[in-house]
């Protein structure tokens, strides 16, 4: 069996000529993670926090380069019907966090979607630590065993900040009962390493060089209690399935935090996938299930190359920002899943790989 989920290179072509640079959701509210029918669990785990107002939309950009290409990250954030936003994000240069790097990669780039449930702080916890957690545990080898040892840090980071996490919320008065899903791509060079708990998603787009057409490659894999291996497990821990849900609450099977469903199967171990970049890729799509009740994948890749294609400026116009209408596609995305009625947390991030 190999070590990693990897996803296949399509035959290669020429590079292209153009260059770039929660506070728990009303009782039957299909789009929350956790219903608010709490039955199940003892009523000392209820708590309550004081709430912060956020605003409707929210964006930033920041850039990364090494070697063959760079990438460009922008976020967007909307709240759509909830009262907190209760998604995190993080972009940051690991190459700063980890010195040294490891043997035979030059440059280290991490991005990341948190998409937090029953509450906003095991998302902000994830936001702030996960990657400092990989940092620490990033292999110093000589590079022979590199792709075994970049798995094992990421399965250790993720185990690392669920303890401490679940340790922070256990000695709190009344205990935290958060939860996040996490999607994490660290881009090592030109290779995408890939984890993931939960229902949101990472998608690469990949475009033909020949016809021109995209395609869509789902680098996640969605954690759900319906599915046969993980109703299994949450199963054999004595835990039980209703209604699509773990004990009839939690809609995924696999998180960070939610300290009082780990005892009935739910775990914090994400899956691995690694990914090598082409000369064919244009950008990585990472974004919470709010974005994808309102675009199927396929969707919301054709609506960012639509909104692209038609707002690039002519190449004779030279020196104008290339990068631009992503960071506008990115917004307009956001935007436009909660004008369809995706009443949930909208948070999306755009990752333009730029040869």
């Amino acid at each position: 069996m190999d070590l990693y989920d990897e996803l296949p290179e399509p035959p290669r072509f020429p590079a292209p000529a153009v260059s770039g640079t929660d506070a728990a959701p009303p009782a039957g509210d299909p789009a929350g993670k956790r219903r608010a029918d709490t039955a199940d669990l003892p009523a000392s785990c209820e708590h309550r926090h004081q709430e912060k107002k956020v605003c409707k939309g929210f964006h930033k950009t920041r850039k990364c380069t090494w070697g063959l290409v760079s990438v460009k990250a922008h976020v967007a954030e909307r709240r759509g019907e909830r009262e907190e936003l209760q998604d995190a994000h993080t972009i940051c240069d690991l190459s700063q966090e980890c010195e040294p790097l490891p043997a035979h990669i030059s440059r280290l780039s991490y991005f990341a979607v948190f998409d937090g449930h029953g509450g906003s702080r095991a998302a902000r916890y994830a936001a702030h630590n996960l990657h400092r957690n990989l940092a620490k545990k990033l292999p110093q080898g000589d590079g022979s065993s590199m792709e075994k040892a970049m798995k094992r840090c990421l399965l250790d980071a993720f185990k690392q900040t669920d303890e401490e996490f679940l340790k922070q919320a256990a000695s709190q008065k009344p205990t935290w009962k958060d939860g996040t899903t996490a999607i994490c791509v660290l881009v090592a060079d030109n290779i995408l390493y890939i984890a993931n708990l939960g229902d949101s998603k990472a998608l690469l787009c990949r475009i033909n060089e020949e016809t021109q057409k995209p395609t869509v490659l789902t680098l996640s894999r969605e954690h759900n209690p319906t599915q046969y291996e993980e109703r299994m497990r949450i199963q054999r821990a004595g835990g039980n399935v209703r209604d699509g849900r773990v004990l009839g609450v939690l809609e995924v099977s696999r998180s960070l935090g939610d300290g009082q469903y780990k005892r009935c199967g739910v775990i914090s171990t994400p899956d691995v996938k690694r990914c090598p970049l082409t000369p064919s890729d244009r950008f990585v799509l990472l974004a919470c299930d709010g974005l994808f009740k309102a675009f199927s994948p396929e969707e919301a890749v054709t609506f960012i190359l639509t909104h692209v294609q038609e707002e690039s400026p002519p190449v004779e116009e030279g020196l104008c920002d290339l990068d631009a209408p992503y960071e506008s596609a990115c917004q307009r995305l956001a935007t436009e899943a909660v004008r369809r009625g995706a009443a949930d947390n909208v948070t999306v991030l755009l990752v333009h790989i730029q040869h």
